[in-house]
C-alpha cells in the first residue's frame, strides 16, 4: 500500500497535470489539508515529492507555486526516455542471462498479436494490449544489468505518455471501418517492430536492438507532432487523453 503522502501527492499530481490548478498559482499547506482532510505532516512530505518532480517551485515567500508541465515538457521527456530505453536493448542483449527473460517478451508479443487480431478496439482491449505492452518493455529494463536506467526511467514516469509501455489509442481514427484498419496498422507495425527488437536480443546483436528501439520510441514524438498538427491548441489533457484514459 502506498503511504497517504504519497497517495496524496498522486491526487495532487494529477490535478496539476489535468490543470485544476492554473500556471503560477499558489499551493497553499492549509487549503491542500481542508481539500483533502489530512494533517500537515503528509502535506508537506506530499509538496516535496511534487518539487523534486518539478511539478511545483518554492514561492518567494512562502508556499509554492505550480509549474504545470507544457506539451513541449512532454516531448522532451520523451526524446530522455527513448535514449534510455535504446541503451536499456542495447544492455540486453549484451547480457549472459537474456534468454531467462526472453519468455515473458514473447507472451507480450503474443498477447498483443492476438488482440489486434479481434479487429475491435473498446476499453477493454486498450486496458490488456496496455498491459502487455507494459510487460514488454519493462522486461527490457529490468534485464538490462544497469538499475540506474530504469531508476531515471522511473523520475519521469509520472507525466503522461511517459510510464512504462505507454500506448497512443487516438479515438478518432476509429470512427469508421477505413479509419479502424489504418489504426490496427499502426498496432501491427509496433507489435512487429517488438519483434524484431526480440529477435536482436535473442541473437545478441546489440546494435541492431539500440537501433530499434530507437525508432520505436520515436514513434510516439511522431503521434504529439500529428496530433499538434491537427490541434495547434493541444493540451497536456489531450495527450492523457490520447494515452488511453485518465491519467
Amino acid at each position: 500500500m502506498d503511504s497517504i503522502d504519497t497517495e496524496l501527492a498522486a491526487r495532487i499530481r494529477n490535478d496539476i497535470i489535468t490543470g485544476t490548478y492554473a500556471e503560477d498559482e499558489r499551493l497553499s499547506e492549509a487549503q491542500l489539508c481542508k481539500t483533502h482532510n489530512v494533517s500537515r505532516t503528509p502535506v508537506r512530505l506530499a509538496l516535496r515529492l511534487l518539487e523534486r518532480e518539478g511539478l511545483i517551485r518554492r514561492n518567494e515567500g512562502r508556499g509554492y507555486i505550480v509549474h504545470s508541465p507544457s506539451v513541449d515538457d512532454i516531448l522532451q521527456a520523451v526524446q530522455v526516455r527513448g535514449h534510455l530505453e535504446s541503451l536499456a536493448a542495447r544492455l540486453m542483449a549484451q547480457a549472459s542471462d537474456r534468454a531467462d527473460h526472453l519468455p515473458d517478451m514473447a507472451q507480450a508479443i503474443e498477447t498483443i498479436d492476438a488482440l489486434i487480431e479481434t479487429g475491435s478496439v473498446n476499453d477493454e482491449m486498450i486496458r490488456k494490449m496496455q498491459a502487455a505492452n507494459r510487460q514488454f518493455h519493462s522486461t527490457i529494463l529490468k534485464a538490462c544489468g544497469n538499475n540506474y536506467v530504469g531508476y531515471t526511467c522511473e523520475q519521469i514516469s509520472h507525466l503522461p505518455m511517459l510510464a512504462v509501455g505507454s500506448m497512443v489509442f487516438d479515438r478518432a481514427v476509429f470512427e469508421t471501418p477505413e479509419q479502424l484498419e489504418r489504426g490496427l496498422f499502426r498496432l501491427r507495425l509496433g507489435n512487429a517492430q517488438h519483434k524484431v527488437l526480440y529477435e536482436a536480443i535473442e541473437k545478441g546483436d546489440a546494435v541492431r536492438a539500440e537501433g530499434m528501439m530507437r525508432e520505436h520510441s520515436h514513434t510516439m514524438i511522431e503521434y504529439i507532432r500529428i496530433f499538434e498538427k491537427r490541434d495547434a491548441n493541444l493540451t497536456v489533457a489531450d495527450l492523457i487523453a490520447f494515452s488511453g484514459g485518465a491519467h
